[in-house]
Parts: structure tokens; sequence; C-alpha cells
């Protein structure tokens, strides 16, 4: 059967529409899960034209997959991207992305507060390999161009961060970046396509750990890149391929069914978390939050300007340090204490011993981690349950001695 014709529709209708075709064979509607590792040819040189890469066709699936192409042509209609590419997680997504750019003898500039594994990939993995990369606050804008190199070749940054919700301008930061002759890579896990578009904003390509809100329902690993069709190909068939660092049919069709409700999902989840990170910043056991949708947040005026919604993501500091979010997470009853986010289901973290014990402490607080950072996602959930449950937590906390951390 004949693609739909998809013409201009809004974003729920390409999250519901794109990449989806009828089965030829069945007429089934919604993507099949072909759950199989190799693909019959009909003679020799069939084989041979498809590898050859003359006709096209399935070889293996680690080379393309019916369901995985389904997911990818959906999230390039939805990231306004040429191309797409489903990987087997985030930080799949993320090295197989950056190691096609970078080389032995290159440089890259990266924002200094990153996920402690994407962190861990550009301190201590890269330079094995002669990769030069250095860290800078990236959202002061100054430092882009003092650290650019003869011979960088990539910017790479999250915006918001994780875990202190530090904003980076990207458009500012792709005109810089270009004029240096570097690409840029944004990881746009925490906002989403919904949130916000980095492609339309000078970014050259998009990482997402799809486990998050893509998905959005907590059961399956998977991670996404967009950008140009020629930048993808190449990462497609170099190193994609070759450290085979691809998804599953059954993960590509899970994430399939979870972008249906994407728009639907992240419209509540933004919505409680302004109602949260609101009761949080008026509560008498809490010493900051950090969360672009408060007139609070130095980057508040950013996070409009470049973005349609704050996303649903707090991080927060409570008096008493550690040792009170210690015992104010220990207490928590509806959210459940796990790293990971963009569940359907709110999820609470301490970032120091958990998503970010990579990073040297050093480093980690220089970046704005402190130890009693605690990391909230918010789920969607009755908000007034999710405030309740935050409440409860945190009356049990009284003259808590605050602690610096040394073990967990």
């Amino acid at each position: 059967m004949e693609k739909k014709d998809l013409g201009k529709l809004g974003f729920q209708s390409l999250c519901c529409h794109a990449g989806q075709h009828a089965d030829p064979q069945t007429g089934a509607h919604n993507t099949p899960i072909y759950q199989t590792s190799t693909f019959a040819f009909e003679n020799v040189q069939d084989g041979s034209a498809k590898f050859a890469g003359e006709k096209e066709g399935y070889i293996y699936t680690r080379l393309g997959n019916p369901t995985q192409n389904a997911l990818e042509e959906k999230m390039a209609a939805i990231e306004g991207a040429e191309a797409a590419i489903a990987t087997a997680s985030g930080m799949a997504a993320i090295s197989s992305s950056v190691m096609a750019v970078a080389f032995a003898g290159d440089h890259i500039l990266a924002h200094d507060c990153l996920y402690g594994c994407t962190h861990s990939l550009m301190e201590e993995i890269l330079p094995r390999y002669g990769i030069e990369v250095t860290f800078a606050d990236l959202s002061n804008l100054d430092n882009v161009e003092e650290n650019m190199q003869d011979n960088t070749k990539l910017v790479y940054l999250e915006t918001p961060s994780n875990p202190t919700l530090n904003l980076v301008d990207i458009e500012e930061v792709s005109k810089k970046a270009h004029a240096a002759g570097a690409k840029v890579i944004v990881d746009n896990t925490f906002m989403t396509p919904y949130l916000q578009s980095p492609l339309a904003l000078g970014a050259d390509m998009v990482v997402h750990s799809a486990t998050k809100y893509i998905g959005g329902h907590g059961d399956a690993i998977a991670g996404v890149i967009a950008g140009k069709e020629e930048m993808l190909a190449d990462i497609r068939m170099t190193t994609l391929k070759d450290f085979g660092g691809i998804i599953s049919p059954f993960n590509a069709w899970l994430l399939l069914r979870g972008l249906k409700t994407l728009p639907i999902r992240v419209e509540k989840h933004n919505q409680n978390a302004m109602e949260v990170a609101e009761f949080l910043e008026a509560h008498d056991k809490v010493e900051k939050v950090f969360y672009p949708g408060l007139e609070s947040h130095p980057q508040h005026d950013l996070a409009k300007k470049q973005a349609s919604g704050f996303g649903s993501m707090i991080s927060f500091e409570l008096k008493g340090g550690h040792s009170a979010g210690e015992k104010m997470m220990n207490n928590v009853n509806l959210a459940t204490l796990a790293v990971s986010l963009g569940d359907v289901d709110t999820l609470i973290q301490h970032p120091a011993s958990m998503t970010h014990a990579p990073v040297p402490r050093e480093e980690r607080l220089a970046a704005g981690i402190t130890d009693g950072l605690v990391r909230i996602s918010i789920g969607i959930e009755d908000v007034e349950d999710i405030i309740a449950d935050l409440e409860n937590s945190l009356s049990v906390l009284a003259d808590v001695e605050d602690e610096s951390l040394t073990t967990v």
C-alpha cells in the first residue's frame, strides 16, 4: 500500500500518523513487530544488489528493520529533521553521533553540566582515542569563543542540563560554533520535540534518551539521533553499524506506541511540574528550587524564548543539605525512589550518589551538582497527590544537621 500523504499536519497528528503505513501483506493498521534477525533474499542477485546499495530492501536487523524504520520516520517528522536513527539506548545515540564527528586529534567543547555517563564518555573514554574535551559553562556565551580551538569539531550540550536545570542558548551557541567550523549536538531529552526544536534553532544534530519521554512508560531502553540525511547516513554505516548499538524491534514498537500520546503526556507533566515547583519554592524546609518555569530561575526569559514549555524536571536543595534530602527521599510514598525520568510515574533520586556518581566530586560541585541536590521527575498523577506525598515526606524533617556527602 502507498504511504499516506501527511501534508502539513500538526504535531499531535504527526505523532499519530507519521511513519505509520498499513502493512502491505496483512493490512495491519499499526506497524507490526518484525522480530527477526535476518531477511531472506529472492536470489543471489537480489542479495548482492542490496549489499551493494543498488537496491532497497532489508538484509539484517543490525542494518535496518521495518519496525525501526517506522519509528525513525516518525521521529524525523516531529523533530523537523531530514532523517532519524533509533538506537539501543540514549548513550548509544550520544556515543554513535559524537564519534562520527570527532576523530583522533580533534577537540570537543562540552557544557560543564551533563548527564553522568555522558560526562564519563567525554572525560574518560574519548581521550583514549586521541580526542580532547574541554568542559565549560556554555550558558555564559563568552566561554564558547574563549574555549574554541583551531581543531574544535564539535560543541556538545544539554539544555536544560541534567540535573541543575541550567539553560544554554542554542541559537547563539550554534552561530558561534558554525562560525568556527564546528558542529553542534544538543541532547533534547528533557524537553522533547514537543517543547523544543534544537534543529530549528541551528543545531546540527539532536540526541534523545528515548527511554524517557519518547517511550514514556518506563518499559523500554532506547535512543534517537535526528538531523541531516547525509550526516545520519554516515553514522548508520559507521559508528552505529560497527559498534552495534542498534535498537530491538520490540523496543522500537514500544516507542511507536508511546509517541502517539507524547503531547498529551507532556502537557500534563508540565502542568503538574509548575504546581509542584511553586509548592516547593514556598515550603519552609526548601532552600532553593531549580525550575525554568519559575520567575526566580535566572534564565526564565531564555526558557520562554527557546521552548514552548518548561518541562517536568525539578531539582531542589533542602535546608539541612544531604542529611535532610536522604531522610526526605526515604519517606516518599507515591513517588518512587528511582533513577531515570520522563515516566508517567513520579520518580525522585539523589544525583550525587546515583546518576552523577561517575562525575568526580570536585567537577560535580563546580557544575552546581551539590551533595544535597534532589532531582524529581514529575509524573502525570493527580497533582494534589504528588504534592501531598512531598508535603508528608518533608514534614518528617526537623532540625537535620547538614552533612557533606562522603560515602553513600
